[in-house]
């Protein structure tokens, strides 16, 4: 008789030590930074005006950035997996660029494109309109280095549930707008639901486009990244209470996405 019982694989023994090892140099760092928390005015310290201005600031253009980032990404991702062209895994390669570039070279690159000399910037600066050193521009700088997550999370969950549906709905009638809309889209939303709240978290943390391109003006694009690199030679204390808030939402953030079921992580149809 078959035992009921699901198989689980064995590990080498010798593995753990090294995953212990890994988590360590992780977890270590964030140890230490709690050890030299000051318990006692944590809670002053995080509703400062300043603090409780970054924070907002910082919740608001994430939240922006994420939403952009899931309209803007999931045609994008679409697009790149389901339809063929010439240079299509440049293109992809270049969408995913902002993974592996230092944010500060992204933060030059938006401000020369959108500051007030910039290609796109300079015709709008000329009719009254300036983008680099606002909130807009923090928005943008996120939106940057937060794109790619949502890229990357919807194509792996098209390529995983292949096109089986979609041919089904074309042969029954449906026109390529209503398969999207009434197949694609529904399949993707466990994807999309990952994508954007990784995205979010992504953007809530971001520092260096931001203020390469947005400047830091309290109140206008001073995030709670921002407000936290300041505060470092001012007043340390405050710069730690307001990194443990970072990473407590942090935390809560990306703990949401693993909560949830398999599928609505986008790993399986």
């Amino acid at each position: 008789m078959r035992s009921s019982q699901t198989y689980q694989p064995g590990v080498p023994a010798w593995l753990i030590p090294i995953a212990v090892v890994a988590a360590a140099v992780v977890l270590l760092p964030l140890v230490g930074m709690l050890a030299r928390l000051p318990m006692g005015q944590f809670l002053s310290l995080i509703t400062s005006v300043p603090s409780l201005e970054a924070l907002r600031l910082s919740l608001i253009t994430a939240s922006s950035a994420a939403v952009l980032c899931v309209l803007l990404g999931v045609p994008l991702a679409v697009t790149l997996v389901r339809i063929e062209f010439p240079g299509r895994q440049l293109a992809r390669a270049f969408v995913l660029l902002p993974l592996v570039l230092p944010p500060v070279v992204g933060g030059l690159a938006l401000l020369y494109t959108f500051g007030r000399r910039g290609v796109v910037g300079a015709p709008l600066s000329a009719v009254g309109i300036d983008i680099a050193f606002s909130t807009i521009a923090v928005v943008l700088a996120q939106i940057f280095v937060s794109m790619p997550f949502v890229v990357i999370t919807i194509e792996s969950a098209l390529l995983s549930m292949g096109t089986k549906y979609e041919i089904a709905a074309a042969s029954l009638g449906a026109s390529p707008w209503r398969s999207l809309l009434m197949v694609t889209v529904p399949s993707l939303m466990p994807a999309i639901l990952s994508g954007g709240i990784l995205a979010f978290a992504r953007s809530l943390g971001e520092f260096g486009a931001t203020i390469t391109f947005a400047g830091s003006l309290q109140g206008v694009t001073r995030t709670l990244p921002l407000e936290i690199y300041l505060q470092r030679e001012a007043d340390p204390d405050a710069a730690i209470a307001l990194s443990v808030l970072l990473v407590l939402i942090a935390v809560v953030i990306v703990a949401s996405v693993y909560r949830l079921p398999a599928r609505y992580r986008g790993l399986r149809p």
